[in-house]
């Protein structure tokens, strides 16, 4: 595979954030999508910036992502997501392509995609991830680019960094709870 070629360009510079959500699972996408534009208000005081896409279903989400990302309008995109296990194994092999695809993505265009793609056994355990008693995944994917977004400023300068070296992240806006 051929390096990366990311572009070098602060994402600063382009201040939207693309947010890319699947159709399919509405029930489930619905919530996470609500809780990815609180995290954002949250964050950024208004929804200003913050532009919302749909996707087909959850294997379409990166080649909207490396639109988004080509369109060079964003600092970051937000994928959002589900896939619930089936009697095959069609799950994993939407999911593995889903993440190899928004990480691709991300090292191509230099814009930071946050994967937001649930992928659980059963209809309960999403709905317990989408606003449940397990939280909102769409919150935390939107938390995991916002803060990706402050570090990369702050390796460009633009910015002091986030946090104190060696402080350890709140499990809730960790980016490895995303996943």
């Amino acid at each position: 595979m051929a390096k990366p070629t990311g572009s070098n360009r602060s994402p600063q510079a382009h201040s939207g954030i693309a947010l890319i959500v699947s159709r399919y699972n509405a029930s489930v996408t619905g919530p996470l999508r609500e809780g990815a534009q609180r995290e954002y208000i949250r964050r950024r005081g208004s929804a200003a910036g913050l532009e919302i896409y749909e996707a087909p279903g959850a294997y379409e989400l990166p080649v909207i992502a490396q639109a988004a990302a080509d369109s060079e309008r964003f600092a970051g995109i937000v994928a959002l997501g589900c896939v619930i296990k089936g009697e095959t194994s069609h799950d994993k092999y939407i999911s593995q392509a889903v993440a190899d695809g928004l990480m691709l993505v991300s090292l191509y265009s230099g814009v930071p995609a946050a994967f937001g793609l649930l992928t659980t056994d059963t209809p309960e355990q999403a709905l317990a991830r989408a606003g449940g008693d397990k939280g909102n995944k769409g919150e935390e994917a939107m938390a995991a680019l916002l803060d990706t977004l402050d570090t990369i400023a702050a390796i460009h300068g633009e910015r002091p960094a986030p946090r104190a070296s060696g402080q350890k992240p709140d499990k809730a806006h960790s980016p490895g709870s995303t996943r």
